[in-house]
């Protein structure tokens, strides 16, 4: 793609999946630095009706990142994260999983830790009555603000079974998932029947963590 071309936009209808009313889906590609060419794709309706995602144009097969997070440096590594991106952190046995409602973004791996970090915060506070419960949400609140500040290591993997996800880093280890691993893992994706522009939507996202 040339440099004029790296920021294409057009856009599809369709009819929105909860009121019917007509859908514009807005699409425009762009460029990452050292990875390659993506698709930013997102739609709104009056009824309340949201969708976005990003699609990256070079990457097809079902993928694993792995990073482990050791300081600052590491914190700054570029992550994108699909709607078919699941998310895990496996010292805390946090599992991050896609859904209808989850969106898509770029980010980079201290954004995804602050990002988890508010959802074990709120979980806590649920859990205000189990105690076992809390003193363990406190423990992992603790182990991720320690990898923000870059004090703790930590490992942050994404799988993705469309290969739409990444971290992008000369330490991150790649590898090529097998079948029935891709299987396995949730899409979150709308599903576009091109007969009948109709959609088919996945389960809500959904954040597992040893405070569940």
């Amino acid at each position: 793609m040339s440099e004029n071309d790296s920021c294409q936009k057009f856009v599809t209808r369709t009819s929105c999946p909860l009121c019917r009313e007509e859908l514009i889906i807005s699409w425009q590609s762009d460029e990452i630095p050292y990875f390659g060419e993506v698709m930013y794709i997102t739609a709104s309706c009056s009824c309340s009706f949201r969708f976005a995602d990003t699609l990256i144009l070079t990457q097809k097969e079902p993928m694993r990142y792995e990073l482990l997070v050791e300081g600052l440096e590491d914190l700054n590594s570029r992550v994108v994260r699909s709607t078919s991106g699941t998310i895990r952190i496996p010292e805390l046995g946090i599992d991050v999983e896609p859904g209808s409602i989850s969106e898509s973004y770029i980010t980079n791996i201290e954004g995804i830790l602050d990002r988890i970090l508010n959802v074990v915060i709120t979980a806590t506070k649920w859990c205000e009555d189990d105690e076992e419960k809390r003193l363990r949400g406190l423990e992992v609140q603790e182990v991720l603000k320690g990898a923000i500040e870059g004090q703790r290591s930590i490992t942050v993997v994404i799988e993705d079974p469309f290969g739409n996800s990444a971290i992008i880093s000369e330490k991150v280890k790649s590898s090529v998932l097998a079948p029935e691993e891709a299987g396995c893992l949730k899409t979150g994706m709308i599903v576009f029947d091109t007969n009948s522009s109709e959609m088919e939507l996945d389960a809500s996202d959904s954040e597992h963590s040893l405070t569940d």
